[in-house]
């Protein structure tokens, strides 16, 4: 790969992977686009192991508060509490996006993959994205998921399997939906893009290094490097600002890039 694919590819990545615009989506198209050839699944696996590690990152201190009181509250006599309760709700909410995977995985990696498939949920999801945000009471805190609510957003995050959905964006429309504030959509969302991605990567990695193919470390050394520093960039100036900017923006280039998209397929 050049080094300028590799800059540009992690820097979709890391910018498009906590945002609502779908980050499946800008790495298919990417190629297309650029003229590139397809990165492949490696790069791929690289870049996303460098958001996990961000999210990871910016979210230290409450995965640690988490597991804690989560580890506690397995003990005889422990009391749940609001972290081991959301502890348990992101597992939850795991679960159906693992059954799904496994069912429709060479589904979505091959005939899903695909330019219509791309415009038609980028712009369907984010119509959804926008009715979600605009008619939500957004008077609940994270503090408040319950695990009916959970398995809601976890059903909604299957969904994303799809390229062009957006797996942040399609959770944070469902808890919006469920009455919760931007800011603690968002939040959920970013905690339970964790398990997720530790999934992918791990699936896909098995795969990876059980075969022969050459591996550049190199390349995807820089990946995971840049993936990281945008994503963890993102999601600190999207948790700032989203209670502000609203989901509208995300809406606005989402049927923008729909359209052009559908344009260069039929015009």
């Amino acid at each position: 790969m050049e080094l300028i694919q590799i800059i540009l590819l992690a820097l979709i990545q890391g910018l498009t992977e906590f945002l609502p615009i779908s980050s499946s989506a800008h790495l298919i198209l990417a190629p297309y686009v650029f003229g590139y050839t397809d990165q492949g699944l490696a790069f791929d696996l690289a870049v996303h192991l460098g958001t996990l590690l961000a999210v990871i990152m910016y979210f230290r201190r409450e995965i640690t508060l988490m597991a804690q009181d989560w580890f506690a509250s397995l003990a005889e006599g422990g009391k749940p509490t609001a972290n081991s309760r959301l502890g348990w709700a992101i597992i939850l909410a795991t679960i159906p996006v693992m059954l799904t995977g496994s069912l429709i995985k060479n589904l979505v990696e091959h005939e899903l993959r695909a330019p219509l498939v791309i415009a038609t949920t980028t712009i369907v999801i984010g119509l959804l994205l926008w009715w979600a945000d605009h008619y939500s009471r957004r008077n609940k805190d994270i503090s408040e998921m319950n695990f009916k609510h959970a398995l809601f957003i976890g059903i909604a995050q299957a969904i994303s399997l799809i390229p062009g959905t957006s797996r942040s964006g399609i959770t944070m429309a469902a808890a919006l939906m469920l009455g919760y504030t931007r800011e603690a959509a968002s939040r959920f969302s970013f905690l339970l893009s964790i398990p997720t991605i530790l999934a992918s990567v791990l699936w896909v990695g098995k795969g990876l290094f059980s075969s022969e193919e050459a591996v550049n470390w190199l390349d995807l050394g820089l990946g995971v490097l840049l993936s990281f520093a945008a994503a963890y960039t993102t999601i600190h100036f999207f948790l700032r600002f989203i209670e502000r900017i609203g989901m509208a923006p995300f809406v606005i280039y989402r049927l923008v890039l729909g359209v052009v998209i559908l344009g260069f397929l039929y015009l």
